[in-house]
């Protein structure tokens, strides 16, 4: 992954923080990730990447990870 920062105030600029009562838990899992997306191309886009440079690395990313998962090696494992 990347480098820790101490200072949390970075961290508090890009995190939003999805609310937990309410929702079921798979509505709960796609606002998290939808929120973990959403702040990922708001730093993208602030640290200069164009709108088509943060699709490709994302869409790739997003590739890898389902590409790679494996659901009876999950099960298994928690």
């Amino acid at each position: 992954m990347t480098k820790s920062s101490s200072d949390s105030s970075d961290h508090d600029l890009f995190v939003t923080e999805f609310p937990k009562k309410g929702f079921g838990i798979v509505d709960y899992l796609q606002g998290r990730v939808h929120f973990a997306l959403l702040d990922q191309m708001k730093l993208m886009h602030k640290s200069g990447m164009k709108q088509e440079q943060i699709k490709e690395t994302i869409t790739k990313t997003i590739n890898e990870i389902i590409e790679n998962f494996e659901p009876e090696k999950e099960s298994e494992s928690s």
